[in-house]
């Protein structure tokens, strides 16, 4: 163990311990760092590469178990000492020996969770060529009028049903990292459905379409497929209007820096619930501003504008629009 003198009242300094070995890995990562005023020890910041050290990290735990971490220049900050070396590239064996010194407090305790889950029996594919029957034309104009291409169709597998309990409905399955289905939705195309959805009762604590993810790029979380799909880059649907525990935990402890939340007016209080967990990991968060359309109304190049207009939301900005609901 290491003494560190930490300031209190007017300069009156008195001793802390901290895990001298958890130091030294650090430094190993982010460069040597200098003591400060405070107690803390500052660093050169992976986020913003500040020449000076502005990125101060607590080393002695705070009474909920964390090390808070914050950056005086970008304002990132967080709780896990974890998240901030996987930000900073270090490397497994690395963030393996610092779980020895430290708690990974990022949703620790969640267990994956593998659906088994097949596809409905009378399922078909939509490009397959031998079939051209009068349900299935009905099937494709349906996914026509949304937006919804042939290179969409063979991408994401979709099919339909002409027979059983998902008659006359679309089936778009998603897919886990290793290709095994892990969900469907199943869309009626009839102009009067009296159910419009039908899906599977398997749990939605998954990552939906993550073969399709890149974890080093910036994500897009989305209420539904359809709207991933719309916007065609590294969209997740959240299958509802809640990010589930393990897309949480994926978020957290991946690398991924930039996160955009785009959901429905009507999900605002849960989307600013997101972005302030989120902010406090240390992401940059962007809340997109739907209006009154969602991504699969809007369409790609239009949705495309609008993300790209779109500015980092600040915690100033947070407070308001929750002082506003």
């Amino acid at each position: 163990m290491r003494i560190l003198w930490r300031s209190q009242n007017n300069n009156v300094y008195y001793p802390v311990m901290i895990n001298q070995l958890l130091v030294t890995l650090v430094n190993s990562v982010l460069g040597t760092g200098k003591q400060t005023a405070r107690g803390n020890i500052a660093y050169t910041c992976p986020h913003c590469t500040h020449h000076k050290p502005k990125l101060e990290i607590n080393f002695t735990e705070n009474k909920e178990g964390n090390n808070p971490w914050h950056c005086w220049v970008c304002n990132k900050k967080g709780k896990s000492i974890l998240q901030l070396l996987r930000k900073a590239g270090a490397s497994q064996d690395k963030i393996t020996e610092a779980k020895t010194y430290v708690k990974d407090v990022t949703y620790s305790s969640t267990e994956t969770v593998v659906n088994i889950l097949k596809l409905p029996a009378e399922y078909t594919r939509l490009d397959q060529l031998d079939n051209n029957s009068i349900i299935k034309r009905h099937a494709m104009a349906y996914l026509n009028k949304r937006g919804v291409n042939t290179t969409d169709i063979n991408k994401y597998n979709i099919g339909y049903c002409e027979s059983g309990l998902y008659k006359n409905m679309i089936i778009i399955p998603t897919y886990d990292v290793d290709g095994r289905i892990n969900y469907f939705t199943a869309r009626s195309f009839e102009k009067e459905a009296f159910v419009k959805y039908r899906n599977p009762q398997v749990s939605r604590d998954i990552i939906p379409n993550e073969h399709f993810i890149n974890w080093n790029l910036p994500i897009i979380l989305c209420e539904g497929l359809f709207d991933a799909m719309a916007i065609k880059r590294n969209a997740i649907p959240l299958l509802g209007k809640n990010i589930q525990n393990n897309l949480m935990k994926k978020i957290v402890t991946s690398v991924v820096d930039k996160i955009y939340i785009a959901l429905d007016r009507d999900a605002i209080k849960q989307a600013l619930q997101f972005c302030e967990k989120l902010m406090a990991e240390g992401k940059e968060v962007y809340l997109v501003d739907l209006q009154d359309k969602d991504p699969s109304e809007m369409g790609f190049e239009n949705f495309t504008r609008l993300i790209q207009k779109t500015v980092p939301l600040t915690y100033y900005d947070l407070m308001e629009q929750k002082l506003s609901l």
